[in-house]
């Protein structure tokens, strides 16, 4: 099992397509590349809440125990060896074509390999903004985030192919929103 920060992690993504490496998070059309560099914005306390054991037995993943190694699931420590980026992409949205969408809170690390040869994508949600949060902060509330966590697992148990949750953590930060869509915002907590 490996510690998340002593890994080398893979860049093939990037290395093989073109992408932003200027590090400019402000929400922009990036035309003719499939990435911008984002380092994660910074929180004020990772706490972990919740580990997969068997999605990180089958990665070779040590649990985390030590808060430097906690603050990489939070976005608050990126290594030598990460280059975290945010992918573009376009499609329909609502029924419609949208043209540039892309990765508005999401934010991939680097690529791991695990032990059976396989190279797996480790990504963090709701790790601030990116080029393509448009109007949004990039953040993630927690309601949003366990049903997430929760579902990728049953998906996967279920036998539907799906992303998995390898950790559930909380920034110590709130972020206004609206949950019901009524005009009746509220502070919620975060994760990543």
């Amino acid at each position: 099992m490996e510690q998340l920060s002593s890994k080398i992690y893979k860049k093939e993504f990037v290395e093989a397509f073109p992408g932003d490496d200027s590090g400019k998070l402000t929400p922009r059309q990036t035309p003719g590349v499939l990435y911008s560099k984002a380092k994660p914005t910074p929180v004020e306390k990772v706490t972990l809440l919740a580990w997969s054991d068997a999605l990180a037995e089958e990665l070779g993943i040590a649990k985390p125990t030590e808060q430097q190694e906690i603050d990489i699931l939070g976005g608050n420590r990126v290594t030598d060896s990460m280059y975290p980026y945010a992918a573009c992409y376009a499609g329909h949205q609502f029924g419609n074509w949208a043209g540039q969408l892309g990765d508005g809170r999401a934010i991939t690390l680097g690529e791991w390999e695990a032990p059976n040869g396989k190279t797996w994508e480790l990504q963090l949600k709701g790790a601030g903004l990116t080029p393509y949060s448009r109007r949004a902060d990039g953040r993630a509330v927690l309601r949003s985030s366990v049903r997430e966590y929760l579902m990728s697992e049953a998906m996967h148990y279920l036998g539907v192919p799906t992303t998995r949750a390898l950790s559930l953590v909380s920034t110590g930060e709130p972020v206004l929103r609206d949950m019901f869509y009524n005009g009746n915002a509220a502070y919620e907590p975060v994760r990543s």
